[in-house]
Order: C-alpha cells, then sequence, then structure tokens
C-alpha cells in the first residue's frame, strides 16, 4: 500500500503544487503588463500553495515521489520568476529587488540542485530534507517580492525594503553554507563507510 501511494501521480497535494507552476506564467504577464495588483493576488495565491500541498500530503498521508519533486521545482521556478521579473526597474516602480539578491537567491538553488545531484550520482543519496536554515532562508525568499508587490501596490518608497534584503541575504548565505557542511559530512560519513567494508 505504502509503495503504491509513493508512486502515485493524481493526489490533491500533486495537483496542489502544479497549479503553483501554472500560476508563475501568469504572474510574469503581469508584471510585464504592468499589473502589480493581479501579480500581488497572484502571488498570495502561489505561496499559500506552498502551505496546502504539504499539509494535505501530511494530513491525508498522501505523499509521494511525483509531490516530493513537483513541492521544489514549483518553489524554485516561482522564486526565479518572482526575483528576476521585480528586479527590473523599468517594469516596476517605486521599489525594486536588487540584482544581487536575485544573484544570490538563485545562485544558491542552483548550487543546492547541483550539489544534490553531485550526492545522488556519487553518493547515492535519494533524500535531501530541508534544515531549519533552509526554511527559514525560504520564508525570507518569499516574503521580499510579497512585500515589495505591497509597497508597489500602494505607491511607497521605503528604506525599510533595505533590512529585508539585507536579512534574506544572511539567511540565504547561512543555508547554503549549511547545505555544504551536510555535503561534506555525507562524504566523511561514506568513506568511513567504504573503509569498514574494505577491513572487514
Amino acid at each position: 500500500m505504502k509503495n503504491k501511494k509513493e508512486h502515485a501521480i493524481i493526489t490533491a497535494p500533486n495537483i496542489i503544487s502544479f497549479f503553483r507552476l501554472v500560476l508563475s506564467p501568469f504572474f510574469l504577464y503581469f508584471i510585464l503588463a504592468g499589473k502589480t495588483r493581479e501579480a500581488f493576488l497572484i502571488f498570495i495565491i502561489a505561496i499559500s500553495t506552498d502551505f496546502f500541498d504539504g499539509a494535505v500530503a501530511r494530513i491525508f498521508n498522501q505523499k509521494s515521489n511525483l509531490g516530493a519533486l513537483l513541492d521544489p521545482i514549483g518553489d524554485k521556478i516561482l522564486m526565479t520568476v518572482s526575483y528576476v521579473a521585480l528586479s527590473i526597474p523599468s517594469l516596476n516602480t517605486p521599489n525594486v529587488i536588487p540584482l544581487w539578491l536575485t544573484l544570490a537567491v538563485i545562485g544558491r538553488d542552483i548550487y543546492i540542485v547541483l550539489g544534490a545531484l553531485a550526492a545522488f550520482k556519487t553518493l547515492g543519496r535519494k533524500n535531501f530534507p530541508p534544515t531549519f536554515s533552509g526554511k527559514t532562508s525560504t520564508v525570507f525568499q518569499m516574503a521580499v517580492p510579497l512585500v515589495v508587490l505591497f509597497f508597489n501596490l500602494i505607491q511607497l518608497e521605503t528604506a525599510y525594503l533595505y533590512l529585508l534584503f539585507v536579512l534574506t541575504l544572511v539567511t540565504t548565505l547561512i543555508s547554503g553554507i549549511h547545505y555544504t557542511y551536510i555535503g561534506i559530512k555525507w562524504i566523511h560519513q561514506s568513506k568511513s563507510r567504504a573503509q569498514n567494508t574494505s577491513l572487514e
């Protein structure tokens, strides 16, 4: 029974995660069209689905391999689209996400994905549980587009956004360093197991 659930495709959490994927191009369209209100509403709905898909999966025991893939992919696409779109001054007034933060957020995601692929290929790792630092950085990363869109909607330029940008950068870098530490730990554990096996 458990194996069937793991390989299930059409489940409520998977549908919610797929819906988040579908919302990303609509968000981009509204930003390009200069419709901040619509983009703001779409983003709220999109980040809400990130909470609901996990909650539904836990409550109804509908965790699946596809869901474990769709959820992070939906997050990464939404974050990438929102950060890039909101970093373009000609499309967003009066506030924009600074380019250095966009590069840090997207760069960390690419770094983690490449690290996960390397761990899978070399160490055979298939499970990559989220960490507290990773979850914390995700909260800050999601807050940035939301707050920028809100202040652009009410046409208010505020210096307080810079503090949010810095905190997001710090949590993003910390999570990247933490994942690096975890990766190094996996390598040492793998070497230790290999040495123990050879001694036997």
